[in-house]
């Protein structure tokens, strides 16, 4: 789960990453429109955090633009804008949800995993598919309602990555982008073969599938 994030207050946008990081989510951080606008045409992101006042310009313009362009993402707007005509403004001009500075954190990670819930269509934070069932808030999975195994933060935002995405061949790279924000040293591709051999282990091998010289798919049935 790679998220966008424009921010251009450092210490927040570092508080956000941090506190991102640590409940599953990797962020790539943009502190102004330009920024925001080059990630978005190079990378693939689940959700995007958007403030509106920016240096070079309205945060609410860019959304407006990407929704023009046809991106669906859901998007969360995080700014001290807190009057209802703002919000109002705001959920009109494409916003998903609407959230004021200051704020807790864990209302934050609530309205990120109630937006993308919604966006696979589910109701609860299960994510089910193919007879796997991912537990999003203890980070455990089990395989057509056997035993459950704790996953580690790696295994877990894989195997979420993956099963968001059933029957879709994903190459290494897309995965080793899932897994690591641009600022940090991404693993060499291999990494990603163990990781795929960890979760097998609790999957059966007919689950992950190997596309030789393409990559991973995780097969729906």
């Amino acid at each position: 789960m790679k998220l966008l994030l424009l921010e251009d207050d450092d210490l927040l946008a570092e508080s956000l990453v941090d506190c991102l990081k640590d409940n599953g989510y990797r962020t790539d951080l943009a502190t102004s429109l330009h920024m925001a606008r080059s990630l978005m045409a190079t990378e693939h992101y689940e959700l995007a955090i958007l403030d509106l006042g920016l240096p070079d310009g309205s945060g609410l313009a860019l959304l407006k633009q990407w929704r023009q362009a046809g991106h669906d993402l859901p998007v969360l707007i995080l700014t001290a804008r807190d009057t209802w005509e703002d919000k109002v403004v705001g959920l009109e001009g494409g916003a998903d949800d609407y959230l004021t500075k200051p704020f807790h954190d864990a209302e934050l990670i609530a309205r990120i995993m109630a937006l993308l819930r919604r966006k696979s269509g589910r109701l609860s934070q299960q994510l089910t598919q193919s007879g796997v069932s991912l537990d999003e808030a203890n980070r455990c999975v089990r395989l057509d309602g056997g035993p459950w195994h704790l996953l580690t933060g790696t295994e877990f935002l894989l195997l979420r990555y993956f099963m968001h995405h059933p029957g879709r061949v994903l190459s290494k790279d897309q995965l080793l982008h899932q897994l690591y924000a641009l600022e940090q040293d991404a693993a060499a591709p291999n990494l990603i073969e163990v990781y795929i051999a960890r979760l097998r282990r609790y999957l059966g091998k007919a689950i992950i599938q190997t596309r030789r010289g393409q990559g991973y798919v995780f097969v729906a049935r």
